[in-house]
């Protein structure tokens, strides 16, 4: 799933990314490490690996808080 690098905080490698409806979805630091990244700037394209309700690209925006990104990492074309 695709998403854009909204917040992030390098103090704890955590923040948030804007789902493409526009939905903010917070990621925490396991996240982060996993994708192999060492900086995230506001307004990248980032790729998403998430697990829980909502979890297939589409889907309404309820279910969002039970939504967990366990791999974030740049977008590549």
């Amino acid at each position: 799933m695709q998403a854009t690098a909204y917040t992030y905080d390098p103090e704890t490698r955590s923040g948030q990314v804007l789902l493409d409806d526009g939905t903010p979805v917070p990621f925490d630091a396991p996240a982060f490490d996993k994708g192999g990244l060492r900086l995230l700037r506001p307004g990248q394209r980032v790729r998403i690996e998430v697990e829980g309700e909502g979890e297939a690209e589409g889907e309404s925006k309820g279910g969002n808080e039970a939504r967990r990104i366990t791999l974030i990492t740049l977008q590549t074309f």
